[in-house]
């Protein structure tokens, strides 16, 4: 991967403030997933990206968005806490 983790993470909370549908932000997550997977990295690497990136979503207020932006977080919370629920349950935790 030529990106830092965090850089990743940046990019990737980018492209969810610019989705145009909640749709989109869905699949954004999932090819992000599936990125990290593809690269191997280690399970608590990838939960602690997971993590990251709910802490700076709800460092976000609904004040300094507009409305599409504020339902592409909300959205993006949902599917990052099902995937860190999805980590919780895994054998080894």
């Amino acid at each position: 991967m030529s990106l830092s983790l965090t850089e990743y993470q940046g990019k990737l909370i980018s492209k969810i403030m610019c989705a145009t549908s909640q749709e989109e932000v869905k699949r954004y997550i999932e090819t992000a997933m599936k990125s990290l997977e593809l690269y191997k990295l280690n399970g608590h690497i990838i939960h602690r990206f997971v993590d990251k990136i709910i802490y700076e979503l709800e460092l976000f207020s609904p004040i300094n968005k507009n409305a599409n932006q504020w339902s592409n977080i909300k959205m993006a919370r949902v599917c990052f806490n099902k995937i860190k629920t999805k980590f919780e349950m895994m054998p080894g935790k």
